[in-house]
């Protein structure tokens, strides 16, 4: 199969493991949880070899080398005094080591796991490519939660509605975005959902943001320096993807959206293609990979960072923040509103216009089409 050449499958993996980091309730890379078997011992060397591989690993990749020497030495003084002695149990370290972790280098993506099925890839094993097997277990793992797309549905004004998760790889879920995308391709105006949004691959951030620019109108959304390989990869908009929509777009966040989901938002508020409704998101813009530890723990480190074309920024630490503040509860009900007084003011026939008005000032919330939210950590 053409489409899944040589290095390919190393890189589906490692999209799908870095999910697993941040969505481990969805288990897209079927890791079995290490809460499924009971815990063995736990020694106080082993403690002391998984903080000083940690310190090796910040050292070596993290995407701001000041801040990995600062945060190893941290965590390496914590557990000479002590810190950590009194911690018996691989999960209540691995929480520790985390919470530790994340306020000594005050980054959200930066991850302590304690799972013994991890295996990190080996250069070759990234090199090489997938088997049929393999691409068929990949295909049906991401299909069991419906490639990111919880929802596509008309409501009513003909509005429509897309409620995405995460960004699987974009072999797999392109077809997906081009489904969901010709159901709303009529649509009047349509609503993003990112308020449950944990991340996934800038690939397919880029490839689902290129149905929402007309055809020709090629855009640089985002930009990637890898700090190991030295490098700055560019994400413009994707020429075959298709349908286009070219209408009133809107787009729906909380706290919780994060990571890929933030620079959803991000691209298209900066490339003025987008309103956003919400919450100022969680303020995760450096990605990374899961690397071992040792003894059952890995760590999610991020070993880039994100640099908008528009800005020269990126939203790390400080969020995204939406055109119109309002709780994530509501924000659904008030971008819905905002969308239907956009389709009214678009509508050329008067009876019409006059019944999309009279639904923009009815109680949206009331509407059985509207889906209600539960913030995901709940």
């Amino acid at each position: 199969m053409a489409l899944f050449r040589k290095g390919l499958f190393g890189r589906i993996t490692s999209v799908l493991r870095k999910l697993s980091a941040f969505l481990a309730p969805l288990a897209l890379a079927g890791t079995v949880q290490a809460q499924d078997a009971p815990d063995p011992p736990f020694s106080g060397q082993a403690k002391a070899e998984v903080v000083a591989t940690l310190g090796e690993k910040l050292r070596s990749n993290y995407v701001f080398p000041q801040i990995a020497e600062s945060a190893s030495a941290t965590l390496a003084r914590l557990s000479a005094n002590g810190k950590y002695d009194g911690i018996d149990n691989p999960q209540a370290f691995a929480d520790a080591l985390r919470g530790d972790l994340r306020e000594a280098g005050n980054d959200r993506h930066l991850q302590v796991r304690y799972d013994p099925s991890f295996r990190e890839m080996s250069p070759e094993e990234r090199g090489a490519a997938p088997s049929e097997k393999e691409v068929r277990e990949t295909r049906r793992q991401l299909g069991m939660q419906a490639f990111g797309i919880h929802r596509v549905a008309r409501l009513p004004g003909n509005v429509g509605y897309l409620d995405v998760r995460f960004f699987g790889p974009t072999e797999f879920v392109a077809p997906g975005y081009e489904a969901a995308m010709q159901m709303l391709s009529g649509m009047s105006a349509v609503i993003i959902d990112l308020r449950s949004n944990g991340g996934g691959d800038p690939a397919s951030v880029a490839q689902l943001a290129s149905h929402f620019f007309a055809q020709g109108d090629e855009r640089h959304l985002n930009s990637i320096y890898n700090r190991v390989e030295d490098t700055t990869r560019d994400f413009w908009t994707v020429r075959s993807a298709a349908p286009r929509y070219t209408g009133p777009v809107f787009v729906v966040t909380s706290d919780y959206t994060f990571s890929g989901g933030e620079e959803l938002a991000y691209d298209l508020q900066t490339q003025e293609r987008a309103t956003l409704v919400g919450e100022t998101t969680g303020g995760g813009a450096n990605p990374g990979e899961p690397m071992s530890l040792g003894h059952g723990f890995y760590a999610f480190i991020p070993t880039g960072r994100a640099i908008n074309p528009v800005t020269g920024k990126n939203w790390e630490h400080v969020g995204v923040k939406p055109d119109h503040p309002i709780a994530a509860e509501e924000a659904l009900v008030e971008a819905y509103r905002l969308a239907l007084v956009e389709v009214a003011r678009n509508e050329p026939d008067a009876p019409t216009r006059a019944e999309y008005e009279a639904l923009a000032k009815s109680e949206l919330s009331d509407i059985a089409e509207l889906p209600r939210w539960k913030h995901p950590r709940e």
